[in-house]
């Protein structure tokens, strides 16, 4: 007789998603106020697994995109420690966004808006829709990671570690905001008669 296979598969209340995704955002901007850049990037190394390994312990399963971040952590943050340089830290930024940006557009060069393949399960939208929110989510990483090479070219680190923690944050909270009515346009209704 089969029985059925049991996993510690769940999901994450929503309160514990948003601490574990800004967790170490927090900890980076907290450590740099209490101890520098130095400090700062040695938390967010060591915060950044941390908290991946909470979320797989409880899930079962992670997302790509924290996975790349973490390895742009451990090697740019390490890069940074071990040279003494703090432009390391501060260009992952703009690195992270550029290779979303080209993986998304990219995706669209070849006609496979990759997004779908992230969200697909989550959103239900047709080929128009997850094309344009593709491309606008490719644009934007783009452009972030350009603001990204203003910002810490020109200001202090403090105020860079400042526009990192309150600046990029909310522009992509307003940024997803802004792309709900497309997709609420392209959403394609489930057939609630099967």
């Amino acid at each position: 007789m089969n029985q059925p296979v049991k996993t510690n598969k769940k999901e994450l209340s929503q309160g514990l998603k948003t601490l574990l995704e800004f967790g170490p955002l927090v900890a980076f901007f907290a450590a740099n106020w209490w101890g520098g850049i130095f400090v700062a990037t040695i938390a967010i190394m060591i915060v950044t697994p941390i908290t991946l390994a909470i979320t797989w312990y409880i899930t079962r399963k992670l997302a790509i995109m924290p996975l790349v971040t973490l390895g742009f952590v451990a090697v740019f943050g390490g890069m940074t420690l071990y040279l003494h340089d703090e432009t390391f830290i501060k260009v992952k930024v703009t690195i992270i966004n550029t290779l979303f940006a080209v993986i998304l557009l990219g995706g669209i060069a070849v006609k496979k808006p990759l997004l779908k393949f992230v969200f697909g399960e989550a959103m239900n939208l047709d080929e128009a829709g997850w094309r344009k929110i593709t491309i606008n989510w490719g644009l934007f990483f783009l452009a972030l990671a350009l603001i990204n090479e203003l910002v810490w070219r020109n200001v202090s680190t403090d105020t860079w570690v400042s526009f990192k923690t309150f600046g990029i944050l909310p522009l992509t909270f307003l940024f997803a905001i802004a792309q709900m009515p497309i997709m609420q346009r392209h959403m394609i209704e489930e057939d609630k008669s099967e």
